[in-house]
């Protein structure tokens, strides 16, 4: 009987398992739909904003924005590494982490530094590497006034000469399954590629350097923020297909429990009636 007491503990510890890894599930799926609705109608403007930034800056000669399409060499790379504060989200922090070790790779013999959004970034890669600093509170209020005072110390960090480059990795969302792992250079500005003799469509007021130089500090705090938007929607995307698995692995171990106890408890009673039906006869001879 030890064992199916056993058995009974498990089953109950798997089924409280399941209940919380179910409540995880839909909380999961309640805030996806905000966070989706958010990052999908930003993606338009984000992308437009961006097009015309490259298309701007491809024609830029001397002017007030060239200060963020400087293309030095490059001996000093700044990485900002975009992750959760918290796990249970499968492979969607671990995927990140990866990546930048790949970056370290490429850029092998430069300096690297990391600045990183949420803690999962911090705690893996404050291990062995240098983080100039951490804001894994910008989820706590996610807005485009608090994302704007990071951006706004990257633009400085480069245009100061303290960094030749900065790179964001980031997971990309495209739906609650899918994450896409990015790669994105923020500063230098990149250029549209092929001519930009497109710029001379657009008709410029005042003046395109005075349009220019407000526009390009725009444009990367709204990169930043679409890449933190993007993170934030696939890892609640990742935590709810997790703990959907999670679950469903949860409720098959259950079953599994269940018929290995009923087999258990059978054999149990067969035993018990066997040793009943022996004595008898032991008591009848």
């Amino acid at each position: 009987m030890a064992n199916l007491k056993e058995i009974r503990n498990r089953i109950a510890s798997v089924s409280s398992t399941m209940q919380i890894t179910s409540a995880m599930k839909m909380v999961s799926a309640a805030k996806l739909k905000k966070a989706q609705d958010a990052i999908t109608a930003m993606r338009p403007y984000s992308d437009k904003l961006t097009e015309l930034l490259q298309s701007l800056s491809a024609s830029l000669d001397g002017d007030a924005g060239s200060k963020y399409a400087d293309n030095r060499t490059v001996n000093k790379v700044l990485v900002v590494a975009i992750t959760s504060n918290r796990g249970l989200c499968g492979a969607f922090n671990t995927n990140i982490i990866k990546q930048c070790s790949v970056l370290l790779d490429t850029y092998s013999g430069k300096q690297v530094d990391f600045i990183t959004v949420g803690k999962k970034a911090n705690d893996a890669l404050g291990k062995s590497n240098a983080i100039l600093s951490n804001h894994s509170n910008v989820y706590d209020d996610l807005t485009f006034d608090n994302v704007a005072e990071i951006a706004e110390s990257l633009m400085q960090r480069f245009t100061e000469g303290e960094y030749d480059k900065i790179e964001l990795v980031y997971n990309k969302f495209k739906n609650a399954a899918t994450q896409i792992i990015m790669s994105e250079q923020f500063l230098p500005i990149v250029p549209v590629e092929g001519d930009a003799s497109g710029a001379a469509d657009y008709i410029f007021e005042p003046s395109k350097p005075e349009i220019v130089e407000q526009l390009i500090p725009k444009s990367l705090k709204t990169q930043l923020y679409k890449a933190i938007r993007d993170s934030f929607a696939s890892e609640h995307g990742a935590r709810m297909t997790a703990m959907h698995k999670a679950t469903d692995n949860a409720t098959e171990l259950r079953d599994q429990l269940k018929l290995t106890y009923n087999k258990a408890r059978q054999a149990a009673i067969t035993n018990e009636i066997l040793e009943i039906v022996g004595g008898a006869e032991a008591l009848n001879n």
